[in-house]
């Protein structure tokens, strides 16, 4: 029996304000000045839903409620949907390859 693909990564572009945040640049020693700062997630909602929840403080990353812009789909869409263990492992995975190519990543 197939398991269903029901389970989304996503990526949301922050504000480069997030840098100030003590935490956040703790979190990235090998930030790369130029590069973007994200939030990585996973969630079983449309990530353009989830990105409004995180707006609107429902279930929110402080970062993302404070700093967070916009999705940059281009970063995730070709990978989702998928099934659950596959989108727990991918968000892992993906901020790891983020922050190896200089970004600046946030995950919960």
């Amino acid at each position: 029996m197939a398991v269903a693909a029901k389970h989304y990564v996503y990526v949301i572009e922050l504000s480069k304000d997030v840098l100030y945040e003590g935490k956040f640049k703790k979190a990235n020693p090998d930030y790369q000045p130029g590069k973007p700062c994200v939030y990585v997630g996973m969630t079983g909602l449309d990530p353009d839903l989830r990105f409004d929840r995180h707006k609107a403080g429902i279930q929110a990353n402080k970062f993302v409620q404070t700093f967070g812009l916009h999705l940059l789909p281009e970063l995730y869409e070709a990978h989702n949907p998928m099934p659950y263990e596959d989108a727990r492992y991918m968000e892992v995975d993906l901020g790891i390859r983020l922050r190896e190519a200089g970004f600046g990543v946030w995950q919960a």
